[in-house]
């Protein structure tokens, strides 16, 4: 029993930490983006020399497969806060998507 003049305990706020986004639906947008999403879109950001090369950075810099890479720069492209954080690499790949789904 809590003496009379106590006050209540605070209500939880919540989950602590973010959300992960997945299958279960978008991340939410009050979250800011990883450092894993901030270096994709930096990575997307530079320009290649020649073949093999992004490739071969996305593996030595990232750690992940170039496939794994291109499913997160997809699921990036469709997220408001990647739009936020960087809308030129952002809007230029949507673009270009837009362009591929004309040509089919």
């Amino acid at each position: 029993m809590t003496a009379p003049d106590a006050e209540p305990a605070p209500e939880p706020a919540g989950p602590v930490g973010p959300e992960p986004s997945g299958p279960a639906g978008p991340a939410p947008v009050d979250r800011e983006l990883s450092v894993r999403e901030r270096a994709v879109l930096a990575l997307e950001r530079r320009s290649w020399a020649g073949p093999g090369a992004k490739e071969r950075a996305i593996r030595e810099e990232l750690g992940i497969s170039p496939v794994r890479y291109f499913q997160l720069l997809n699921a990036l492209i469709e997220d408001e806060r990647a739009l936020r954080e960087d809308p030129v690499t952002v809007n230029r790949l949507r673009r270009l998507r837009a362009a591929r789904r004309e040509r089919r």
